[in-house]
């Protein structure tokens, strides 16, 4: 009886919630818990298998792969884990500096070096405080050498400008295939994605030690930030290579939906705050426009929001109709939680839309960072008090004659848990 009055507390408060989103803030309620045992998800590619590998990390941000199957998974509040195969206890990484933790801010972003096995580099995202005023928050990007369990000679490479660290998390980090490393810096409550020297509210494209490259975009140009390669950002929350075109994607928030997935080119200016689908907190829309003369327009866009977080394309073998498709860790839907989940977007040779396919509705999990792992398999992170890491592990592949995509959507609408 306990059970079924929480749920039916849950619903109201949801119901509320639709009517006065503003009440989110104070009463989030938090995702149920995960079964102790595999699920089976239906899905238009066939069936899948959930396993959780691993799981009571608070909040886990960042998940990376190391030669010899080796995974390392950073958590907000400072962490840095190091879980092996076979093994469902991560071990804990010393020596990761200080970091601030306040919100959603503190620990981000793990990314090891191209040639991590013979040089044992990482790359870290952190917030730091750098003192006691109000505007004291800034995302530094350090380097450091692992040993074993322990970074040593850890060394900070950029910090940015600071704010009030009331949002703009940001701090993704990708290598592109030009071995530039590129790093995402949010923006969300003020102008700064629009201000030359700022690097907030951009992406940045930087070399191996941190320095901007002779061939930036804006490098020389009077009042630019020589490290910026976009601008116009309000909180990139995934970066990734597309595996075909060899163009950099990012996964960036709105404010309150207008979420999007945006193609990045050198230079770039993509609106924020200036142009947006997205409304405020408190509901009116932030910009007047959606579009203006020299600012790009998203390939994908979110209403109602989904509070985007990491971005893989799928490079696996064992279902062909997802090759290629962007998948997107969901936070929630719109305002309301727990409403987790992750989303798959097919794109035609044109880079147009084709399909969005929901998965994990069921589960409700907030989805923190979604990677194909080098096995051809896709892991998740769980961003949770009882964080988890995921794997989605192929069971039967869909019936070619089956009618595809369009049949399943029309039949059986969003794929769901059958077990």
């Amino acid at each position: 009886m306990g059970s079924v009055i929480k749920h039916l507390r849950r619903q109201t408060l949801s119901l509320a919630l639709l009517a006065f989103p503003g009440m989110l803030a104070a009463q989030d309620l938090p995702s149920p818990p995960l079964p102790n045992g595999p699920l089976i998800l239906q899905t238009v590619a066939g069936q899948l298998e959930i396993q959780i590998l691993a799981r009571g990390m608070p909040h886990p941000w960042s998940l990376a792969f190391l030669p010899g199957g080796d995974m390392l998974i950073t958590e907000r509040g400072g962490q840095l884990r190091r879980l092996r195969p076979g093994s469902n206890r991560p071990d804990t990484i010393a020596g990761v500096p200080q970091v601030h933790v306040e919100g959603l801010l503190g620990l981000m972003e793990v990314l090891p070096h191209p040639q991590f096995a013979a040089n044992r580099t990482l790359y870290l995202t952190y917030h730091k405080k750098i003192s006691d005023t109000p505007k004291a928050v800034a995302i530094v990007l350090a380097r450091a050498t692992l040993n074993g369990n322990r970074l040593t000679g850890v060394k900070e490479l950029l910090v940015t400008d600071t704010w009030d660290g009331g949002g703009g998390a940001g701090g993704r980090l990708v290598f592109g295939d030009d071995g530039k490393l590129y790093m995402g810096v949010g923006s969300s409550r003020d102008g700064a994605a629009q201000e030359p020297g700022s690097l907030r509210g951009k992406v940045l494209r930087l070399n191996e030690d941190g320095t901007a490259p002779r061939d930036n975009p804006f490098v020389g140009k009077a009042g630019f930030r020589p490290e910026i390669y976009t601008w116009g950002h309000r909180n990139p929350s995934g970066l990734a290579v597309h595996p075909v075109t060899r163009q950099l994607w990012l996964a960036e928030y709105g404010p309150n939906g207008g979420d999007e997935l945006n193609i990045l080119g050198a230079g770039k200016n993509y609106g924020w705050p200036l142009v947006g689908l997205g409304r405020s907190y408190e509901g009116p829309y932030t910009s007047a426009v959606t579009h203006r003369e020299g600012m790009e327009r998203a390939v994908a866009d979110f209403i109602p929001g989904i509070s985007p977080s990491g971005l893989a394309f799928y490079t696996g073998k064992d279902f062909p109709s997802w090759t290629s498709s962007a998948f997107v860790g969901a936070q929630r839907l719109g305002m309301i939680a727990p409403s987790g989940r992750l989303v798959r977007i097919k794109f035609d040779d044109q880079l147009n839309e084709r399909s969005r396919e929901e998965l994990l509705v069921d589960v409700r999990q907030r989805i923190r960072d979604v990677r194909m792992g080098p096995d051809g398999l896709m892991y998740l992170l769980t961003d949770e008090e009882d964080g988890a890491l995921l794997v989605l592990k192929p069971l039967r592949p869909a019936d070619p004659d089956a009618g595809g995509e369009d049949a399943y959507d029309a039949a059986q609408g969003n794929p769901r848990i059958v077990r």
